[in-house]
């Protein structure tokens, strides 16, 4: 009886573990899906700014936003995540990447080695990006200078810092779908939708997550306590931004000022930096897709004392 017990658990626990291996398999982009094309390196460079890529992986406490040598620490609930090294350097940054190794790993979160990134890299936002935006990306990105030196490891406490896990992290909250343009909406609405969804990934920040680090959908972009522990991020549906024209909006990303003269901050600063190289008719795209937006309700906000200032 015990033997047929211990058994059933091993056979129970053996069915577990497979299940477990096939769900969180990483996904990758086959080299064969992707046809020859000219890249059109113009395209790529505005990808890289709308996708904000200087934000995160530009060498710290330095002017130059295109030497992505990576090392900026970004706290978290989950532990501290150090941003890697992009640029074309051979050893410690994409140089043997192939495209569709690149591709992959911003459709996919997942790398050349066959393993899943964390996502404090907004893959889950990058998904509704285009192949061809991604592979333009990725020929611009081969234009810049190689920066050498790698960054430091992530510092994950366990279990946060087994990556097979985030396979799970991904059922749960990557749908693997395109973006699809709205054909009740205007082109220029729908880029808007584009760029704010996907390559913008606005929501990464701008909305509440729940205690597995996903986003809650019913407060997307209604704000939230900032990601890096500080501070409080702000709501940017029309609960907030309800008194904002579109033409404010254009303006905040072009120059980060307010319409109460006010001037964006911390790392909202280094968004302006990036989105303020757009064309504009991209921030008018964007201005026009949030004014769209329905008012929704952020969770509850500290008190002032509390709060620390406002990104």
């Amino acid at each position: 009886m015990l033997r047929r017990i211990f058994s059933g658990l091993l056979l129970v626990g053996a069915v577990g573990c497979g299940i477990y291996w096939w769900l969180t398999a990483p996904s990758v982009v086959a080299a064969s899906l992707l046809s020859p094309r000219t890249p059109n390196l113009a395209n790529g460079l505005s990808v890289f700014n709308a996708g904000g890529c200087s934000s995160c992986h530009a060498v710290p406490n330095q002017p130059d936003r295109l030497k992505l040598g990576g090392g900026l620490a970004m706290p978290s609930p989950f532990g501290t995540f150090h941003a890697p090294n992009i640029s074309p350097d051979p050893s410690a940054g994409i140089g043997r990447w192939s495209e569709a190794n690149f591709v992959t790993a911003v459709l996919k979160g997942t790398s050349p080695d066959g393993a899943h990134y964390f996502p404090a890299f907004p893959y889950a936002s990058y998904q509704y990006a285009s192949v061809d935006d991604i592979r333009d990306l990725f020929a611009y990105l081969k234009t810049l200078a190689p920066v050498a030196g790698t960054t430091r490891d992530h510092d994950l406490p366990f279990p946060f810092n087994i990556r097979r896990n985030v396979g799970v992290w991904k059922w749960l909250f990557m749908d693997g779908k395109p973006f699809t343009a709205d054909a009740s909406h205007s082109p220029s609405w729908n880029r808007g939708a584009y760029l704010v969804n996907g390559l913008g990934h606005c929501a990464e920040c701008h909305s509440p997550r729940n205690f597995l680090g996903g986003i809650v959908a019913a407060q997307r972009f209604a704000g939230g306590p900032d990601p890096e522990g500080e501070g409080w991020v702000p709501n940017i549906t029309q609960k907030r931004l309800g008194d904002w024209s579109a033409k404010d909006i254009e303006y905040f990303l072009e120059s980060g000022q307010t319409p109460d003269g006010d001037t964006a901050g911390g790392s909202m600063a280094r968004v302006i930096r990036n989105t303020s190289q757009l064309s504009p008719e991209d921030r008018a795209a964007m201005a026009e897709y949030l004014k769209s937006l329905p008012p929704v309700e952020g969770p509850p906000r500290p008190s002032k004392a509390k709060q620390g200032k406002e990104g």
